[in-house]
C-alpha cells in the first residue's frame, strides 16, 4: 500500500511566462519548482520573494539553487532561497511523525510546534509542499493503515477503530469514497460476486478480460493463460470466478473479440462499460484517462495537473501502474516528462507498439 507520501514533492514545467507571473504573484506553490535571478542586483529569490518585482528583461530563471549560484548569483537575505532543502526536509519529518501517529489525535498547534513555526505559517507549509493541509494528510494515513489491518484479517469495526477514526459512520462516508468502495468490500476482496473472464492469443501477446454485472474490471496481458488467471485471482479473492460462455454473465465474449480487433486490426478501440475500482486519487486519474484521445499523449506531470494536484507527479505514476485494466484505461498514453516512455505495467515494448498502432490509424484517418 502506497503511503501518502507518494504524493509529494514533484516539479511542473512551466513556461517563462508561467515563472515571471508567478514572481509577479509571490506564488508560493512554485516555491522549489523554479527560482530567479536579478542581473542588477545579483540576487536570486524564491517565487514568493516580497521584494519588489524586477523588469522582465532582467530576470533570469533557475531549476535550482545550485545552478543560480554557478551562474554568479547569491542568496537572498529575505527569502533565503538556499534554505529551501532545510524547510523541505522539515516538512518530510513531520510527515513521517503524522504516518507513525496517524491513529492518535494531532492538533495543528502541536505540529506546529514541533516544526517550530506558527501555526499558520506551518499549515502554509505543509500545504504548499504536499498539496493537502495537515488533517488531510492524517485522514489519508488512516486510510492507508485501515486498508492495511483489512487485508491482515481485522474485523471492520475493529480496523476502524485501530486507524484511528473516531466512528464507523465517518469511514462509511467522507473516508470510505477514497478507497472507492465500503472497508468491508475491500476487506473482502470480491466475496458474493461472480467475475466471468475471456481468454484470447492477442496481438499483443495472451490476454484476458474480466468483468462483473456493472462492466468490465480486469483486462491484462502476461505470459499464459495461468498466468492471467493467478493474477485475476490475486486482484479478487474472494469472488467466484467462472470462464465466460455466450449464455451466461455479462457480453463478455463479445467485449474481448472488439478488443482483439482493435489490437489486430487496427478497428476503433471498443467504448465498454468499466467497473473502475481503487482510491479516489486513483479514480481520478483513471477517469481522466479516459478522455485522452487516440494519438494523443501527455506526461505524468500534466496529468498530476490536470487531476488538479500538480505535485503528485509520483502518485499519478503509480496510479497508471495499479492500472487493472490495460487499453480501455489507456495508461500508454502517459509518458515521462522528457518525452522518453517510461514504464508500462505490461511492459515497455506493448506500450511502444500501442502508441506506433495509434499514430499510424490517426495518420491514415486524415
Amino acid at each position: 500500500m502506497n503511503s501518502p507520501r507518494t504524493e509529494q514533492l514533484q516539479l511542473t514545467v512551466l513556461s517563462n511566462g508561467q515563472m515571471y507571473a508567478s514572481v509577479a504573484e509571490r506564488n508560493s506553490l512554485h516555491d522549489g519548482h523554479f527560482f530567479y535571478g536579478v542581473v542588477t542586483t545579483g540576487v536570486f529569490c524564491k517565487p514568493s520573494c516580497n521584494s519588489r518585482t524586477a523588469k522582465r528583461e532582467n530576470i533570469r530563471f533557475f531549476s535550482d539553487a545550485e545552478s543560480a549560484v554557478r551562474a554568479g548569483f547569491r542568496a537572498c537575505h529575505r527569502c533565503h532561497p538556499d534554505n529551501l532543502d532545510r524547510d523541505l526536509n522539515k516538512q518530510i519529518e513531520i510527515a513521517n511523525y503524522i504516518e507513525a501517529h496517524s491513529d492518535e489525535r494531532l492538533t495543528l498547534a502541536n505540529l506546529s510546534k514541533r516544526a517550530n513555526l506558527s501555526p499558520s505559517r506551518f499549515q502554509k507549509l505543509f500545504k504548499s509542499t504536499f498539496s493537502v493541509s495537515p488533517k488531510q494528510y492524517q485522514d489519508a494515513a488512516r486510510l492507508v493503515r485501515l486498508k492495511r489491518e483489512l487485508k491482515d484479517g481485522e474485523d471492520v469495526t475493529g480496523a476502524i477503530f485501530s486507524a484511528g477514526f473516531g466512528s464507523v459512520s465517518r469511514v462509511y462516508g467522507e473516508a470510505a469514497r477514497n478507497m472507492g468502495m465500503t472497508p468491508a468490500t475491500y476487506r473482502d476482496g470480491g466475496a458474493d460476486e461472480t467475475i466471468f473472464h475471456a481468454y484470447r492469443d492477442s496481438a499483443l501477446g495472451p490476454l484476458m478480460m474480466a468483468a462483473t454485472e456493472r462492466g468490465v474490471c480486469f483486462a491484462q496481458f502476461g505470459d499464459s493463460k495461468k498466468f492471467l488467471l493467478d493474477q485475476l485471482q490475486h486482484e479478487f479473492p474472494n469472488a467466484t470466478l467462472v470462464e465466460s460462455a455466450a449464455t451466461e454473465g455479462p457480453e463478455l465474449d463479445n467485449w474481448i473479440n472488439a478488443l482483439d480487433m482493435h489490437l489486430q486490426n487496427h478497428a476503433p478501440r471498443p467504448d465498454l462499460p468499466l467497473d473502475l475500482r481503487g482510491t479516489s486519487f486513483q479514480l481520478k486519474v483513471w477517469q481522466f484517462l479516459l478522455s485522452v484521445k487516440e494519438g494523443d499523449v501527455i506526461s505524468y506531470g500534466e496529468l498530476a495537473a490536470e487531476i488538479g494536484s500538480p505535485k503528485a507527479f509520483r502518485a499519478a505514476a503509480s496510479a497508471c501502474g495499479a492500472n487493472r485494466i490495460g487499453v480501455l484505461v489507456p495508461c500508454h498514453r502517459v509518458l515521462r516528462g522528457n518525452g522518453e516512455l517510461g514504464g508500462y505495467r505490461w511492459g515497455v515494448e506493448r506500450k511502444r507498439t500501442l502508441l506506433d498502432m495509434e499514430r499510424k490509424s490517426l495518420a491514415q484517418s486524415k
